[in-house]
C-alpha cells in the first residue's frame, strides 16, 4: 500500500492544456475513482500517475517518493486497461506469470504468486485455458491477476469494464470491490459511469475540462454537491434542474420565483442578489404526491415501470424530461396530470455562478460512506 500525491500537475499538448494544475492527496489503501464526461482528462491524469504521460509541470509522489522523472516500470504500479491485452497463444497461468518471468523471478516464487492470485480471483480452475476459451469477465480477471502478481504499491484501472455487457459489469464491480477489501491496496479507477463511481469508491474525484470540481465520498457528492455540474452529473436518474429568479436572499432563507409561484427555501442566500437567476435542484426520489411545501403540475408523457420503481417523465416547470420516482406499484398512466409535491428542505439551490447556496439541513459534517 502507498499514498499518492499530485502537486500542481499540468499537462499540455502543444498550446492546449488538458490538465490544469491539479492538487490531490490519496491516502494509502484508498479506492479512488476519477469520474467525469468524455474528454475531461481523467485517463490522462491516470496516465500521468502511471508514468505513461510526462507532466508539463508539477510533481507526482508515490509512497512519499518523487517519481515525476521515474520511468513507469520503476514506479511500483500495475495498470489494468480497457482492453485485456492477453497473449492469445499463452494459457491463463502463462499470461498471469509472464511479467514476473521477464523480470527473472524464480519459478517457484512465480508459481506461488500466480496460484495465489488465481484463487483470489476464482481462476484456479481455468489456469490451463487460453483466452479464446474464456468469457469477457474471465479475461478481465486474468488481466487483473496479472497486475496482482506484481504486488504493486498502487493499482491503476483505466475503464476496465467498458467492453463488458451490463450483467458482467455488475459482476466485475463486485469482484473488484471484494478484491480491494481482501488485499487492501491503493487503487485508482477511471470511469465515465457515475454508477460505477458511486458503488465502488471510498472517495470520488469529479473532473471537468481538466479541473477538479469536487472530491468527496459518494454520499457527500450526492447529498452536498458544491456546484451545478456535480449536482447534475452525480445521481441516476439525474437531479431535476429548474430555472428561477431570486426575489430575496437572506441568511435564513431564499425567496425564489419558479414556475409562476413564490417559494421559500431554507438556505443561506445572503450573498445572492435580488433579481439574479438561480437554479433549483430536486432529486427524483425526493418528490412525493402527498405532503410537502409546494407543488408543481406535470403531465406524464412516459412511465417507465422497472418493478421495484416507476419513473414518470414529463414537462414540468419548463424542464423537458422532468423525472419523478414512484414506488413500483404506481399506476399513473401516460397523459395523466399529476401534482409533483416538493419539500423545501430537500431542495438544492444554485446561484448565477453555479455554486450551491449552503442548506440549513446540511450539518457541514462528512456523510458516512
Amino acid at each position: 500500500m502507498a499514498n499518492v500525491e499530485l502537486k500542481k500537475a499540468v499537462k499540455s499538448f502543444g498550446n492546449t492544456t488538458v490538465i490544469h494544475g491539479i492538487d490531490l492527496q490519496l491516502t494509502s489503501g484508498e479506492f479512488i475513482v476519477f469520474v467525469g464526461p468524455s474528454g475531461c482528462g481523467k485517463s490522462t491524469l491516470l496516465r500521468m500517475v502511471a508514468g505513461l504521460e510526462d507532466l508539463s509541470s508539477g510533481e507526482v509522489h508515490i509512497a512519499e517518493r518523487d517519481v515525476t522523472q521515474v520511468a513507469a516500470v520503476d514506479r511500483g504500479i500495475a495498470m489494468v486497461f480497457q482492453s485485456y491485452a492477453l497473449y492469445p497463444h499463452m494459457t491463463v497461468e502463462e499470461n498471469m506469470g509472464f511479467g514476473l518471468k521477464m523480470t527473472g523471478v524464480e519459478k517457484h516464487v512465480m508459481d506461488e504468486k500466480v496460484h495465489g492470485a488465481a484463487k483470489t480471483l476464482q481462476l484456479d480452475q481455468l489456469l490451463d485455458r487460453k483466452p479464446k476459451n474464456l468469457s469477457g469477465g474471465q479475461r478481465q480477471r486474468v488481466a487483473i491477476g496479472r497486475a496482482i502478481v506484481r504486488d504493486p504499491d498502487v493499482f491503476l484501472f483505466d475503464e476496465p469494464l467498458s467492453n463488458l455487457d451490463a450483467e458482467l459489469r455488475v459482476e466485475m464491480r463486485l469482484q473488484i470491490a471484494k478484491l480491494h477489501e481482501q488485499i487492501g491496496a491503493t487503487m485508482i479507477y477511471v470511469t465515465h459511469d457515475q454508477v460505477e463511481a458511486m458503488t465502488m469508491a471510498d472517495r470520488i474525484v469529479v473532473l471537468r475540462a481538466g479541473h477538479v470540481e469536487q472530491v468527496g465520498t459518494p454520499l457527500e457528492l450526492y447529498h452536498h454537491p458544491d456546484n451545478l455540474f456535480v449536482a447534475g452529473f452525480i445521481g441516476s436518474p439525474k437531479m431535476n434542474l429548474v430555472h428561477g429568479t431570486l426575489k430575496e436572499g437572506r441568511a435564513d432563507a431564499a425567496v425564489i420565483e419558479i414556475a409562476g409561484q413564490t417559494v421559500t427555501l431554507p438556505v443561506n442566500a445572503e450573498n445572492g442578489a435580488a433579481g439574479s437567476k438561480v437554479t433549483l435542484g430536486m432529486r427524483p426520489e425526493d418528490l412525493g404526491e402527498d405532503s410537502g411545501d409546494f407543488s408543481l403540475p406535470m403531465v406524464v408523457e412516459v412511465a417507465e415501470r422497472l418493478g421495484g420503481s416507476t419513473f414518470l417523465y414529463g414537462n414540468c416547470a419548463g424542464l423537458e424530461n422532468f423525472v419523478v420516482q414512484r414506488p413500483g406499484i404506481d399506476v399513473t398512466k401516460e397523459g395523466q396530470a399529476v401534482d409533483v409535491v416538493v419539500s423545501a428542505e430537500n431542495c438544492h439551490l444554485f446561484g448565477e455562478d453555479d455554486l450551491a447556496f449552503p442548506r440549513h439541513t446540511d450539518t457541514g459534517k462528512p456523510v458516512a460512506a
